[in-house]
């Protein structure tokens, strides 16, 4: 049998009618897309925490196979925004971020949920600084911080990581070629990818190691000095949704969607566009669909919108979250982290 054409681009998927199974191209054959889904109501959960909101330590949940409106899961012990999260397939981590409880304050706080459940988060350790406007990747493994801010640590380049299965503190992993805040939730089981906070760059790491990041590429032309856009994925394509456009004209938030491919090194490509112009939503995804919880537009919205990842095009709507939210972080039971 000859094989298919050389001009498939690398990390093309197809759904194989004979198999009924998802595929992807690795430049020489198609491979399946191995994908773990608990069956929650039907399909992969996916659970929006913390967050700038009326009450800032909620937890609330949806089922990315369908649509409708987010359900409360439970609160954190703390109350955490400016904050993303990471997952394996049973536990939680949302790590760093702001708080208005008992003052407002930058913090290192790391708080944890058992996904498999509903119930209030419990804390898990602390990061090597306070950070907030941080970004997170993660697979089965591991969560790993990218950056932030503070005022003690201002645009810090410093990445950490917990193993997600125990609790306990930070380790150093490595350090960013830029400070700041970083897009989250773009992992394969073995390489973490993300926009830097200043700039049109990408960078990737290899989860299981420690060191620096290397370059990537970068974002589409229009996302040039792109800040805060928010993330999701599989395990073959990375998606960055929205954003903040600045310096350059016009200035403000964004609707456009991009997205990579993350096993190759490479620029972004244009995907679509979001429903209205937004930042600071909180991305994550199962194998299929990639859902974005909330954000600025500039004023608070409590949508929930989503794009089938394996497409191009622009989003849908998929329902509401349980209060207007922006700057919270949101993980997954099937995100591309976890194959």
């Amino acid at each position: 049998m000859s094989l298919p054409p050389s001009e498939i681009p690398l990390g093309a998927m197809r759904f194989n009618s004979d198999s009924q199974k998802l595929e992807y191209w690795t430049g020489a054959t198609w491979m399946q897309i191995h994908t773990f889904s608990p069956n929650f109501e039907g399909g992969v959960r996916g659970i929006h925490g913390g967050g700038a909101a009326t009450t800032i330590n909620t937890i609330q949940f949806i089922t990315i196979s369908t649509q409708g409106n987010a359900v409360e899961f439970g609160d954190f012990p703390q109350r955490q925004y400016l904050v993303s999260a990471t997952s394996s397939r049973t536990r939680g981590i949302w790590m760093g971020g702001y708080t208005n409880s008992p003052s407002f304050t930058y913090i290192n706080s790391i708080q944890a949920v058992e996904m498999l459940s509903t119930g209030n988060g419990f804390d898990f350790g602390d990061l090597t600084q306070t950070a907030g406007y941080a970004g997170t990747v993660g697979n089965q493994t591991r969560a790993i911080r990218l950056g932030g801010t503070a005022p003690v640590n201002p645009s810090t380049n410093v990445m950490d990581f917990v193993t997600i299965a125990t609790t306990g503190n930070a380790i150093d992993y490595g350090d960013i070629g830029t400070g700041g805040g970083m897009s989250p939730n773009i992992s394969s089981p073995t390489r973490g990818v993300f926009s830097v906070a200043y700039g049109n760059s990408i960078d990737f790491i290899t989860i299981a190691s420690t060191g620096n990041s290397q370059d990537f590429g970068f974002l589409t032309d229009e996302g040039k000095s792109l800040q805060e856009p928010r993330g999701a994925c599989n395990a073959v394509r990375g998606i960055l949704a929205g954003g903040y456009r600045y310096p350059q004209s016009p200035q403000g938030e964004t609707d456009i969607i991009q997205y990579l491919t993350i096993a190759s090194t490479g620029n972004a490509t244009d995907f679509g566009d979001l429903s209205t112009t937004k930042r600071v939503s909180a991305g994550t995804s199962s194998a299929t669909r990639a859902v974005w919880f909330g954000g600025l537009t500039p004023s608070a919205t409590n949508a929930i919108e989503y794009v089938q990842i394996a497409t191009t095009g622009n989003s849908v709507d998929f329902g509401d979250t349980v209060e207007t939210v922006y700057e919270g972080g949101a993980c997954s039971t099937g995100h591309g982290g976890l194959g």
